[in-house]
């Protein structure tokens, strides 16, 4: 028999030494008495009894998932496990956020022209496949990030500037496995990006990345830290308008004060916990468990 709503079994999809995963299988723990934090690269998915399981267990007899990770790092093949997590959720297991939204934000490109669609200001960005177009772009640019579609926490990522090796590197970046070629403007941004939080759609809470000593970048891999902001309400409602394209049941929204403005520069397809708890002392996984116990009360 299927569990009922008054006590849903409720399962994490993460990696099992990931911190934000098993901290939020923990707060599910708490509310349902109930731990499953399930890894994507140990289901099967059997099309003729319509079953996916895991250790023994059918997610299809789950009342909820949750996905955290898809992956310990972003890769193509995210997108072929959310094709089965879609599987499920037609099946009739709620799913938070649903796998159709991901989708949109695992392939950088797929996002950003979704924010471009949306009228989002973002730094200027010239998407080619052709070198000798995108040596023209950072020359423009004078400084430019080189990104991978499928990346994280500026994993992947080179900075370039115009001089006499620059196709060699775009060469080589290319080589690497990024055939096409994402070159955006590195933008003057004053020691720090924001982490704009939603929940449900609706804004929960703010906190500041802050770079490290010479790092390019505001990440933690690179040196950086959280510590309290107060964003303007311009920048909440830009944020706002800018993960309101997704339908994210959690996300994380980077927005960086530049010279020309408050610009995004990506809405995150997962959100992340550590950050706003280090600077706020807001623990957005056990309201996000609240939000979805919420969710299938409702339903």
């Amino acid at each position: 028999m299927a569990p009922t709503r008054q006590n849903p079994k409720i399962g994490v999809v993460g990696v099992r030494n990931g911190w934000s995963s098993g901290h939020l299988a923990d707060r599910v723990a708490a509310r349902t008495g109930h731990r499953l934090l399930i890894e994507m690269r140990t289901l099967e998915f059997d099309l003729a009894s319509n079953h996916v399981n895991w250790e023994g267990t059918d997610l299809g007899t789950l009342d909820a998932l949750i996905i955290k990770k898809l992956g310990a790092r972003y890769r193509p093949e995210l997108l072929d496990r959310l094709e089965i997590l879609h599987f499920l959720h037609a099946q009739g297991v709620a799913v938070f956020s649903k796998p159709a939204s991901i989708m949109r934000l695992l392939d950088r490109l797929s996002g950003t022209v979704t924010l471009r669609i949306g009228g989002i200001p973002m730094p200027e960005t010239v998407v080619t496949e052709n070198i000798e177009h995108a040596a023209d772009a950072v020359a423009r640019f004078k400084k430019a990030v080189l990104k991978p579609l499928y990346t994280s926490k500026a994993r992947g990522m080179e900075v370039v500037e115009d001089g006499p090796d620059l196709r060699d590197r775009i060469e080589a970046f290319r080589s690497a496995g990024n055939s096409i070629l994402y070159v955006q403007r590195l933008m003057s941004l004053p020691g720090q990006d924001m982490g704009i939080v939603f929940l449900g759609g609706q804004y929960l809470a703010s906190y500041a990345r802050v770079a490290g000593k010479l790092a390019w970048n505001t990440t933690t891999a690179a040196g950086g830290g959280y510590r309290p902001c107060a964003p303007s309400d311009a920048v909440i409602d830009l944020a706002y308008r800018a993960q309101a394209l997704f339908d994210l049941d959690f996300t994380c929204v980077d927005v960086g004060e530049t010279p020309d403005g408050p610009m995004v520069f990506e809405v995150s397809a997962f959100g992340g916990f550590r950050g706003l708890k280090e600077a706020t002392g807001i623990d957005a996984a056990e309201r996000y468990v609240d939000y979805v116990l919420q969710s299938l009360r409702r339903e």
